[in-house]
């Protein structure tokens, strides 16, 4: 007696190489894209927290609040490239305490925003229009006084 099996039929057969690489292209590319995202996002958080630093004491050392608002823009601008984010809109909102109207008051504390976004890698525009993006913001808090020589002040 000569039993044979057969466990497949003709139109069952197919090559498992085959089958596992499209398996791992289909799982690959999603996680590529989200490993470059999160990368993005990341170099954005920290362009834009240095930005807000580097804005609030370029604020701070100015002379003038108008002085002051162009010099902050300045410095947020070269660490957002700093961090390859060259180019990028950017806005630098400036408000102080206790004294709105005046920041370069001996007291004053100025608290600069800088707010950017961050478009995400390889989604083309025509998914929506326009590339997607993350929004970021940043603030740092610096007293006016913190920077500026002190006129009179005895010697150590």
């Amino acid at each position: 007696m000569n039993h044979s099996v057969q466990c497949c039929g003709k139109g069952e057969r197919g090559s498992a190489l085959v089958e596992l690489t499209w398996l791992g292209i289909l799982l690959i590319v999603p996680m590529l894209w989200i490993v470059l995202s999160v990368v993005d996002v990341q170099r954005g958080a920290f362009g834009v927290s240095s930005a807000a630093r580097a804005a609030g004491r370029a604020y701070a050392l100015a002379p003038t609040d108008a002085v002051g608002q162009a010099r902050a823009e300045q410095a947020a601008r070269q660490a957002l490239a700093d961090q390859g984010l060259r180019g990028v809109p950017f806005t630098v909102t400036v408000s102080c305490t206790p004294y709105p109207r005046d920041c370069h008051q001996g007291t004053s504390v100025v608290t600069v925003r800088v707010a950017t976004r961050v478009d995400l890698p390889l989604l083309p525009e025509l998914l929506g229009g326009q590339a997607p993006s993350f929004a970021l913001d940043a603030s740092h808090a610096v007293p006016v006084g913190q920077y500026q020589e002190v006129d009179g002040a005895p010697a150590p």
